[in-house]
C-alpha cells in the first residue's frame, strides 16, 4: 500500500516536470516567485551532477566502470613503484568519469547561455523553455552523460582539463562577486536596523562581526607561516602568504579612507573582512597544490599536530613524495575538496535565492531591479487566483527579467568545471596520460585568482571615485 502511495506520490510531480513554465499553476510547487523557483531548480540539478561525480570516485564504483568499452584501456593509468598499473585503474576511471559528467554539464548549461541572450521578460518563448520543459532537460543531460563516457581519451582529457582550469578560475572571479554582494546585503541591513532601531546594539554587532572576521584573519596568517613554511625553504609559500597579506591590509585601508566613504558610504570593513577571509581561502587552496610536498601538510595532518604537539609537525623534513598521486584503494574526498564543495554550494545557493538591492552588485551579477519586483508582485496581485485555486509560484518577470537568464547559465558551466577541478584536486594527466600529478599552473592560476579578485574589489570602491559623472549609488 506504501509503495502504490509513493507512485501515485512521484506521479503527481509530472506536470511540474513538463510545465511550460516553472509549475506556475502546479499546486505541488511553493509559493514563491517564477523566477526563484527557476533558478532552485537549475541549482538541484547542478548539486545532483556534483552528487553523482563524488560517487564516480567512492571505491567500489571502479567494478562498474570497468565494464563501459575502453574506458579503462589505453592511457589514463599512473605509474607508481612498486604497485602495478591495473590497480590504480579504478582511481584513475573515476577521475575519468567526473571529467566526463562535468562535461555534459558544462555544454548543456554552455548551451543554454547562448540560448538565452538577449532574454528580456518572460514573454519572449525563450523563456519558456528555460522555466519550464524539465522534463526534456532533465533527459538531454542524461543523454549527453552518457555519450561523453564513449568519448575516446587521448587528447580530450588534456584539452578539458585546460578549459576546466581556466573555467574554475573564472568561477572563483563570480563567488567574489557574491560574497560581495553578501557583504554588502550585511551591511545594509545593520545600518537600516540601526536607523530603525538601538543605534549602539546593531553598531555593536557589526563591529563584533568584523573583529571575528579579521581575528580569524590573523590566525589563518600564523597557521601558514607556522604550518606551510620552512626557515630553509618553501620560497614560493612565503612569498604568497607575504604579498597576499599586504594586499589585505592595503584593501581594508581603501574600503574605509575618507574620500573612498565620501563615494562610498555603504563600504567599510565588513566587506574588507569577508574579502581578506576569501583571499586566504584562495592562498591556502594555491598552496595545497604545491607539487613539494614538504611545503604542502595536509589538512588532516596540520589538526592532528595542533591537537597533539609531540606529534611530527606536518611541514617536518622527513621523506615524503614530491607529487600526490591518487591512493590506490580509490580517492574520494579530503578536507581540501570538502572545503572547496562548501563554499561552491554557499555560493550556488545565495545566488539562487538572492534579491540583491546593492546597484553595483547587481550589475556586475547582471540582477534585477527593486522596481521590477515591486511592480510585478503588485500587478500580478489580482492574478494570484486562478480558477479559484491560488498560483504556487507567481511570473514576476513579465515586465523584466530578474537576473540574466545568460549570464546564470554561463555561471552554472563555470560552476561545473569548478567542480571537475576541485573533486580531482586539479591534477594534471600528462599529453601521453602515464601520470597524473599536481603540477605548478594549477598553484598560479589560483594565485593569480586571488590578486584578480581583490583588483575587482578595489575597483569597487574607486571608480565612483574616477568617474564622477556616473551614477553608483
Amino acid at each position: 500500500m506504501g509503495a502504490v502511495l509513493g507512485v501515485f506520490s512521484l506521479a503527481s510531480w509530472v506536470p511540474c516536470l513538463c510545465s511550460g513554465a516553472s509549475c506556475l499553476l502546479c499546486s505541488c510547487c511553493p509559493n514563491t516567485k517564477n523566477s526563484t523557483v527557476t533558478r532552485l531548480i537549475y541549482a538541484f540539478i547542478l548539486l545532483l551532477g556534483t552528487a553523482v561525480s563524488c560517487i564516480m570516485l567512492t571505491e567500489g564504483m571502479e567494478t562498474q566502470l570497468k565494464k563501459i568499452p575502453g574506458f579503462c584501456e589505453g592511457g589514463f593509468k599512473i605509474k607508481v613503484a612498486d604497485i602495478k598499473a591495473d590497480k590504480d585503474c579504478d582511481v584513475l576511471v573515476g577521475y575519468k568519469a567526473v571529467y566526463r559528467i562535468n562535461f555534459a554539464l558544462a555544454v548543456f548549461f554552455f548551451v543554454f547561455f547562448l540560448l538565452m541572450l538577449k532574454v528580456k521578460t518572460s514573454k519572449d518563448p525563450r523563456a519558456a523553455v528555460h522555466n519550464g520543459f524539465w522534463f526534456f532537460k532533465i533527459a538531454a543531460i542524461v543523454g549527453i552523460m552518457v555519450g561523453s563516457f564513449y568519448i575516446p581519451g587521448g587528447y580530450f582529457t588534456s584539452a578539458w582539463f585546460v578549459v576546466g582550469m581556466v573555467g574554475a578560475a573564472l568561477f572563483i572571479l563570480i563567488q567574489l562577486v557574491l560574497l560581495v554582494d553578501l557583504a554588502h546585503s550585511w551591511n545594509e541591513l545593520w545600518v537600516s536596523r540601526m536607523e530603525e532601531g538601538n543605534p549602539r546594539v546593531w553598531y555593536a554587532a557589526l563591529l563584533s562581526v568584523t573583529t571575528v572576521f579579521y581575528v580569524m584573519s590573523i590566525i589563518i596568517v600564523a597557521l601558514f607561516y607556522t604550518y606551510y613554511t620552512k626557515p630553509d625553504g618553501c620560497t614560493e609559500n612565503k612569498f604568497f602568504i607575504s604579498i597576499n597579506l599586504i594586499l589585505c591590509v592595503i584593501v581594508s585601508i581603501v574600503s574605509i579612507h575618507p574620500r573612498i566613504q565620501e563615494h562610498q558610504p555603504r563600504s567599510g570593513l565588513l566587506q574588507s573582512s569577508i574579502i581578506t577571509l576569501y583571499t586566504l581561502y584562495l592562498t591556502w587552496s594555491a598552496m595545497t597544490n604545491e607539487p613539494d610536498r614538504s611545503c604542502n601538510p595536509t589538512l588532516l595532518s596540520i589538526i592532528t599536530h595542533i591537537a597533539s604537539p609531540t606529534v611530527t609537525p606536518a611541514n617536518s623534513t622527513a621523506i615524503v613524495p614530491t607529487s600526490a598521486p591518487p591512493s590506490k584503494k580509490g580517492h574520494f574526498l579530503d578536507a581540501e575538496n570538502l572545503l572547496g564543495l562548501a563554499v561552491f554550494v554557499f555560493c550556488l545557493l545565495y545566488s539562487s535565492i538572492r534579491t540583491s538591492s546593492n546597484s553595483q552588485v547587481n550589475k556586475l551579477t547582471l540582477s534585477g531591479s527593486d522596481s521590477v519586483i515591486l511592480g510585478d508582485t503588485t500587478a500580478s496581485g489580482a492574478s494570484d487566483e486562478e480558477d479559484g485555486q491560488p498560483r504556487r509560484a507567481v511570473d514576476n518577470e513579465k515586465e523584466g527579467v530578474q537576473y540574466s537568464y545568460s549570464f546564470f547559465h554561463l555561471m552554472l558551466c563555470l560552476a561545473s568545471l569548478y567542480i571537475m577541478m576541485t573533486l580531482t584536486s586539479w591534477y594534471s594527466p600528462d599529453a601521453k596520460f602515464q601520470s597524473v600529478t599536481s603540477k605548478w599552473p594549477a598553484v598560479w592560476v589560483k594565485i593569480c585568482s586571488s590578486w584578480v579578485c581583490l583588483i575587482l574589489y578595489v575597483w569597487t570602491l574607486v571608480a565612483p571615485l574616477i568617474f564622477t559623472n556616473r551614477d553608483f549609488s
